[in-house]
């Protein structure tokens, strides 16, 4: 990928034909813009890419559907939907087949299985293959920064490259000479770890990974004017601003989860993409105090505060040690808990953080709005919906604040909270989550998106039809 950096990381191959703009004088007028906020910019099938080995049995290896699968009958380990599938997937499973039927039953890391593959694909003519983001500007896959050098001076990413190493050697052990030398295995490892794609699904959980060329020219920014989503393993990018013409040095998507503070937005980023984000909301100071912000205790004021203030700014009451001391215990507790509910949230624990963050905790600070998430999806999960709809109100704000007006995860919020409310049977409000879904998923996945043509739009018929009686 390339990045939004002190120093970019484009290659210099990439940079020649970025843009599509047309010159302007300096007097001329700006002109109505040529990409508009919703339209489709790019769309792309990788170059390579996994099914998630989680999946692997409940999954198909080629179309990554949800759906009853079969079992390739040689390598016995991964499975399709139909034989069309089957075929579809030969020409690259054909190279990988007998090095996964040779560890068979034993399951192959991600990565390695990625590795393996980016390794037969270029063994097998992938090096020549572009992949197009305008007419003429493409990029193959060498041209993909390896961050060679950080990864050489990198501990634990070396110690993952050896582990990996370890697992080609023995799929291949009947082919030895298939696996690279260490130094070419660390360039592709390099360009796999930098530039790599979570394909997700329609509710936005990560079940493949993929390397994808053309999108890889694509800055990031905590603050992006484009989306990527996803329809099988085909990625789709989306502006979720008007643009003024087709630039892709001004195109952003974002790489990491927005739903943190600067300091941990950047730490991700250096640490996984090695450089320094200096986007806008990166280096505003004032970003990092609302993301940690105390709530006013003159509940009149209701501003968000920093416990280390003896007042508050706008209405001057006083921050007592009891207030203080309640923020910090309240903080300590909930990242505990959050960090130990990566996997599974559990509702009674998400409970026992809001009691102690309420009247503590103003109601943008992220980690509120990270409990509130939890204890959505975690209410959901067990089916209390009065509770997940007193969440998911809660929770609106703070997305829409910190992951913007059109991120997907917004448009599934209200989504979900429509089709809750329409089992509750209160169609009139069910209607109004329903259409604001549709008002953003129209415009980060496209009006044809099978998340909207086989979900969304039926339940906003059935919305209209019961609120009609």
């Amino acid at each position: 990928m390339a990045t939004s950096t002190v120093s970019s990381s484009r290659s210099a191959s990439a940079v020649i034909s970025t843009s599509t703009c047309i010159a302007k004088s300096k007097n001329a007028k700006s002109p109505a813009p040529q990409i508009k906020r919703g339209q489709r910019i790019l769309t792309e099938k990788p170059f390579a890419f996994v099914l998630k080995s989680q999946y692997r049995l409940e999954r198909c290896d080629n179309c990554l559907e949800a759906t009853k699968v079969l079992k390739c009958s040689n390598c016995r380990y991964v499975s399709y939907c139909h034989r069309s599938c089957q075929m579809q997937a030969w020409a690259q499973h054909k190279h990988e087949c007998p090095f996964l039927k040779k560890v068979h039953p034993r399951v192959v890391p991600d990565a390695a299985r990625m590795l393996c593959r980016l390794i037969l694909r270029l063994e097998h003519g992938g090096d020549l293959i572009r992949g197009y983001y305008t007419e003429h500007g493409s990029r193959k896959f060498r041209d993909l920064m390896s961050h060679y050098a950080e990864i050489k001076n990198d501990p634990m990413r070396l110690e993952h490259l050896d582990s990996l190493h370890a697992v080609l050697t023995d799929m291949m052990a009947d082919s030895p000479s298939t696996v690279p030398n260490k130094t070419e295995l660390m360039s592709i490892y390099g360009r796999l770890i930098t530039n790599g794609f979570n394909i997700l699904d329609a509710e936005m959980n990560s079940i493949a990974t993929a390397i994808y060329l053309g999108v890889s020219i694509t800055d990031h920014s905590c603050q992006p004017n484009a989306v990527a989503t996803f329809e099988g393993n085909e990625l789709h990018v989306h502006a979720i601003e008007d643009m003024e013409c087709l630039d892709w040095s001004k195109i952003f998507i974002s790489y990491i989860d927005l739903l943190n503070t600067p300091e941990q937005r950047r730490l991700d980023l250096k640490e996984h993409y090695y450089f320094l984000c200096v986007c806008s909301k990166c280096t505003d100071a004032k970003e990092s105090k609302e993301m940690l912000s105390a709530l006013c205790p003159n509940r009149n004021c209701g501003v968000g505060i920093t416990v280390d203030r003896t007042n508050c700014p706008r209405c001057d009451a006083g921050i007592s040690p009891k207030l203080r001391n309640a923020f910090n215990d309240a903080m300590t507790l909930t990242r505990h808990n959050l960090e130990n509910m990566k996997d599974v949230a559990y509702l009674d624990v998400c409970k026992v953080c809001l009691d102690k963050q309420t009247g503590v905790f103003h109601p943008l600070n992220v980690w509120y709005v990270k409990t509130l998430d939890a204890a959505f999806e975690a209410a959901i999960e067990v089916g209390k919906w009065t509770d997940a709809l007193d969440y998911g109100q809660r929770l609106l704000p703070g997305f829409r604040k910190y992951h913007g007006p059109w991120n997907p995860l917004l448009g599934l919020l209200h989504m979900k909270l429509g089709k809750i409310q329409l089992y509750e049977g209160r169609s009139k409000e069910a209607l109004h989550h329903l259409e604001e879904a549709q008002r953003i998923l129209t415009v980060t996945h496209g009006r044809d998106h099978r998340l909207l043509t086989e979900q969304l739009y039926v339940l906003i018929l059935q919305a209209r039809q019961e609120a009609a009686h």
